[in-house]
């Protein structure tokens, strides 16, 4: 049963009493995990020991799930990339489905609600690479159909953010 939580991880809320110091000290690790706990001090107000002592205290309670290198996708040559929605039957969340995850080209897959059941975020090295990608997919049992979305262009990509919009602003509506 832990093994199972550890595959699906839920979108469950979880409460945590991040203050301003803590949410400036995961911006800035977001910014750039490289940067010496000196530095993140500097610009939270923070002394580096007692940087070091928050973000310990974050990784124990798992709000820093991790650090990693984020890398381009052409530069490794995956310059492919594609949001695939899955529709199947049961949510599709079978073992066999699951079973994508080991594919590297598979970066991202969410069950969701509304018009599909899964949506994939896939990055390959080309067209041909994600036909031969989908070939995969309906081969699964109970595997409907899908609807591929490529990227032309990325305006803005990045991991989740520490920060609350507080007020947003007014846009007005245009006339009609």
């Amino acid at each position: 049963m832990e093994a199972e939580k550890e595959i699906i991880r839920k979108n469950s809320v979880r409460f945590s009493d991040l203050d301003a110091f803590d949410r400036k000290i995961l911006s800035a690790l977001t910014e750039d995990a490289r940067q010496t706990y000196a530095d993140i001090g500097k610009s939270a107000g923070l002394s580096a020991p007692a940087v070091f002592e928050r973000v310990k205290r974050l990784r124990a309670q798992g709000v820093i799930a991790g650090t990693s290198a984020r890398l381009d996708g052409a530069a490794v040559g995956k310059p492919f990339l594609a949001f695939v929605h899955v529709d199947a039957d049961g949510w599709g969340k079978s073992q066999r489905m699951l079973r994508l995850r080991a594919f590297p080209e598979v970066e991202e897959m969410h069950s969701v609600a509304g018009d599909t059941c899964v949506i994939l975020k896939v990055r390959t090295a080309s067209a041909q690479a994600m036909e031969e990608f989908l070939s995969q997919l309906y081969v699964l049992p109970g595997v409907r159909g899908t609807r591929s979305f490529v990227v032309l262009s990325t305006y803005l990509e990045r991991p989740v953010q520490a920060d609350f919009t507080e007020t947003w602003p007014d846009i007005p509506m245009p006339p009609e």
